[in-house]
């Protein structure tokens, strides 16, 4: 569905000091690929250019040499084919839950009663049915990104790219918004592009994983997750997760500059 071949990106800095203007590599050569329905996640040592990769996929940016390519069709460039969400939420302190998840879909025209409608029949499959006239100060962290996920879903593209969603929120929350996440994305079935940098986390969610060196980035890594599904928090524990993940780790290790949470 979504094939990435031999991305470079560059960012030019210029020093104030000497006016002189430096080139510096951000990603080299960079290659994956996204099959319809699966899980991918991006693990990389932070500032590597993982969210780099995401602003060239959504045409936010645009890399110097390679292609982007959804089924088959060069998209480099263009924006419109997917659906962004960061680690913060973003959620406007003066609409409501309900305002804030049909915000994509108005910004597409559509009318604020078909977005509303269509919000309101996932509301509860989310868990948000008793807060959509709440504002956003009232909601829990993993309530805010419950919100901020649907937000995602109702702008209906093909692919979804989660930038570190759960990255701010305690343990405990994350771990609930993982078992949450994961009956929802086995109803829906979207692609998913993940950026983390939690391995378990990972290893948990996922279909297959990049793992990418500091930077300049490139693909040390492509590991086929063959664990069963459905998922569950005490596969952590199990001798094939911990195989993987100690595989995984290897590679991490190699690059002395990595710091990911073990």
């Amino acid at each position: 569905m979504l094939e990435i071949k031999n991305l470079v990106k560059t960012y030019a800095t210029k020093l104030e000091k000497k006016g002189e203007v430096v080139s510096s590599l951000i990603l080299d050569r960079i290659s994956l690929r996204a099959a319809e329905g699966e899980f991918v996640s991006i693990i990389g040592p932070s500032g590597c250019g993982k969210s780099t990769l995401f602003n060239l996929i959504s045409g936010l940016e645009v890399p110097e040499e390679g292609q982007i390519l959804l089924h088959g069709k060069e998209i480099m460039g263009e924006r419109g084919h997917v659906s962004y969400m960061l680690q913060k939420d973003l959620l406007l302190p003066w609409r409501t839950v309900l305002d804030n998840c049909i915000l994509g879909m108005e910004l597409q025209g559509f009318t604020r009663k078909d977005c509303r409608s269509k919000a309101q029949a996932l509301l509860e499959e989310f868990g948000l049915a008793a807060y959509s006239n709440s504002y956003p100060y009232a909601l829990s962290g993993g309530m805010r990104q419950r919100v901020a996920f649907l937000r995602t879903m109702l702008a209906n593209k093909e692919i979804l790219l989660l930038d570190e969603p759960f990255g701010s929120l305690d343990a405990y929350t994350k771990s609930e918004m993982h078992e949450w996440l994961m009956d929802v994305w086995n109803k829906y079935r979207s692609t998913v592009l993940f950026i983390t940098h939690d391995v378990e986390e990972a290893l948990l969610l996922s279909d297959r994983i990049y793992v990418l060196s500091s930077q300049p980035a490139r693909v040390q890594l492509s590991l086929d997750v063959d664990l069963p599904r459905p998922r569950s928090r005490e596969m952590l524990v199990s001798q094939e997760f911990n195989q993987l993940k100690k595989q995984i780790f290897q590679v991490l290790f190699s690059d002395k500059t990595t710091s990911l949470n073990i």
